[in-house]
This record gives structure tokens, C-alpha cells and sequence, in this order.
């Protein structure tokens, strides 16, 4: 598990304008940790794949470490989490795509485990049929005690996040700026009333303003965060698009609710369902049918009920996976911190319990 030492130098690598974040987990595999990146002697950090003279150079600058302990004291400051990739409390379907962030910023309540979630985008400008079938969609949701993940933009976005709210649904919104502030600046009340029940999430350093290239890099987070993707209402060309797409990319369920031919903005739900880029949706049982939610509430109370009696290491080892995409052994072992005996004993266990099952590869997935 990683230290909060070593979180600073995840912090610091973030900092490092030309490493992103599939260069970064590929130097903390070859070094071992974070800190071990920034200690590992130039002769080496220069036999690593990707690794110039450049990268190099930030590496042993003073000022990367600087910057990253002031973003520390900030965040500790405002009390927002700063969430490891290499810990078990960040979000579950994120930590094994290979361009999620290595740390993410949050405000608000620990939700990410939680075992059904959508997330919701839209148009900006939604007709009022639109804002009708986006609140039908959430109140049928609700009963399956889903997540709901938007961007916190005005249309879809921001009446998903109010609907939640009515609700008492746990919503988060993923921003495309640090958490010192809200855009638009009109949505700064509902964030706040967000954290209460869920919260405000982002990749990006507590004082970094909106900028037009980071909206399509939060759209990915949105695309991966969840178990599926709804489009309520889009254009052919737009953000909502791009979502979609890479969900496509990340083998997520995509759904999107059917418009009138001609309609412009039905033009992108009605192509992605032509091309078979999304299933065709008109309400949540549609959605609830199609994901099998209707069917496993049994079983999910019985494994909700057996998690309480997971010992810790068990607990740490099942949150560590997840039912989408397979987990190796060896990622396992990395970030459970335990050794492959224990690990092995455990996942064995698990197994038995109806928890996790064992795949080719020497990979796992949750049930």
C-alpha cells in the first residue's frame, strides 16, 4: 500500500509535463514506487522504454518536488482526498484502464466501491422531453442503488446531478478543473450540496482552471468511471460523442435513447444506435433489463452480507477487483502490498466464497 510519502512523488510525477499517465505507472513498475523513480540513478531511468534525456531532466528538477508539496498542503487544507491509483479507494473501474490518472482529487463522501453505477451525458441545450427522459431514467435507476456520474456541465448534465439530489442518489461530478472552484460558476451551489451524498472529482492540481484541451481528456473519466454509459440527446459532433466513443474503447455498456429522424439533437443518439455503437433505450427498466440489475439483487445481498465478514486483507484483495475488467495477479500483488503466498491463500478463499472468479492469465474478476 502506498505511503503518503510516496503519494507526494505520485503527485510530483504528475507534475512532470511530459510524462502522462501510462509513461508514469510504467516508470513506478520499473522503480518499484513513486519515490523510487525520483531516486533511481539517470543510468537506469534512462534503460526504461520512453525515458529521454528531456523526461530525465524535469525528473531530477527540485522544483517538480516543490510544486507537488504545496499542491500536499493544499488539498490537506481544503480537505480534498488525494486518491492513489495503487489504493483500494480509488474508483474500481478506473485503476485498470492504462490512461487513468495516476492520483485523482475528491471532495465529498467514499462511494467509489459501491456496486452499480451509470454515468449521463447529454446536450448542453436539452428540449424539455429531454430533461423529462433524463429524471425518468434516474427515478427508475434509483430503487437499483446506483452511483450516477455526469460532468457537471449545464443540460443533461447538470438535471442528472439535480435529480439525484431529489432523491438522495449518490451523484458525482467529474470537472475539468482543480477543485479550488465550479465551472460554470452557477453550478457551485449544487456541488456543494453534491459532496453531501457524493461529490466533486477531478485529475486536475487544486488551482487549474477550465482549459478548452482538458474537457475532452474528463471525458474519458466519464467514458471509464462506470458500469455503463447513457447518452440522453446529443448532436452528431460534440462531447457527448467523444464519451461515447471511448466507452466503446473501454468495452462499456453504452445506451441511448432514441430521437425523431431529422430531430438535430437526436442526430448522435440515432447514429451510435445505427452503427451499433449503443443499445437503444427508452426508459430504465430497458437499462435495468439489459444490465441484468433485475436479476442478482439476490445474489448481491448475500455478497453484501458476507463482505462484513471478510477479514481486512480479504476485503482490501476483493475491492482490488472488479467485474468488468480482469485484474492480474501481479497488479493484485502490487497494490495489495501482501506476499504471494498470503495473496494466493486469499484470492483461493474469495474464490470458494462466490466472490471472485479465477480466469486464463492468471487474471480475476469480481462475480
Amino acid at each position: 500500500m502506498d505511503s503518503a510519502e510516496d503519494l507526494l512523488y505520485q503527485i510530483a510525477l504528475g507534475f512532470v509535463a511530459k510524462i502522462g499517465p501510462i509513461t508514469a505507472k510504467n516508470l513506478i513498475a520499473h522503480c518499484g514506487s513513486a519515490k523510487g523513480v525520483f531516486n533511481q540513478a539517470p543510468k537506469k531511468l534512462l534503460k526504461i522504454p520512453g525515458i529521454g534525456r528531456a523526461i530525465l531532466q524535469e525528473l531530477k528538477d527540485t522544483r517538480v518536488l516543490h510544486a507537488a508539496e504545496k499542491e500536499f498542503k493544499l488539498a490537506t487544507d481544503h480537505q480534498v482526498k488525494v486518491l492513489s491509483y495503487l489504493h483500494p479507494s480509488y474508483p474500481s473501474h478506473l485503476r485498470n484502464l492504462p490512461d487513468s490518472p495516476i492520483v485523482l482529487y475528491y471532495k465529498g463522501k467514499d462511494i467509489f466501491q459501491h456496486s452499480r453505477s451509470v454515468s449521463v451525458v447529454g446536450t448542453r441545450s436539452p428540449t424539455p422531453e429531454g430533461i423529462a427522459i433524463c429524471s425518468e431514467i434516474i427515478e427508475g435507476l434509483h430503487q437499483c442503488q446506483v452511483v450516477v456520474y455526469s460532468g457537471l456541465a449545464y443540460g443533461i448534465d447538470i438535471n442528472a446531478h439535480r435529480k439525484c439530489l431529489t432523491l438522495n442518489c449518490p451523484t458525482v461530478g467529474i470537472v475539468a478543473h482543480g477543485l479550488s472552484h465550479v465551472y460554470p460558476a452557477e453550478h457551485t451551489a449544487i456541488a456543494r450540496q453534491m459532496q453531501a451524498q457524493g461529490g466533486i472529482l477531478s485529475e486536475y492540481p487544486f488551482l487549474q482552471k477550465a482549459e478548452r484541451e482538458h474537457f475532452p481528456m474528463r471525458n474519458r473519466l466519464i467514458a471509464g468511471i462506470s458500469d455503463a454509459l447513457i447518452v440522453i440527446e446529443t448532436r452528431k459532433k460534440g462531447g457527448s460523442m467523444i464519451t461515447a466513443e471511448l466507452a466503446n474503447t473501454y468495452s462499456k455498456d453504452v445506451f441511448a435513447i432514441p430521437g425523431r429522424p431529422g430531430d438535430d439533437k437526436s442526430r448522435g443518439c440515432n447514429a451510435l444506435i445505427r452503427q451499433h455503437k449503443a443499445q437503444l433505450v427508452e426508459n430504465a427498466a430497458d437499462i435495468i433489463r439489459l444490465m441484468n440489475w433485475d436479476k442478482v439483487n439476490q445474489q448481491l445481498s448475500f455478497q453484501q452480507d458476507l463482505f462484513f465478514d471478510l477479514t481486512e486483507a480479504e476485503k482490501k484483495v476483493l475491492l482490488l477487483t472488479n467485474k468488468k475488467t480482469p485484474v492480474s495477479f501481479e497488479l493484485i500483488e502490487q497494490q495489495s502490498s501482501l506476499q504471494q503466498n498470503q495473496l494466493n491463500a486469499i484470492l483461493l478463499e474469495l474464490e470458494f466464497k462466490g466472490l471472485i472468479k479465477s480466469l486464463p492469465g492468471n487474471r480475476f474478476s469480481r462475480i
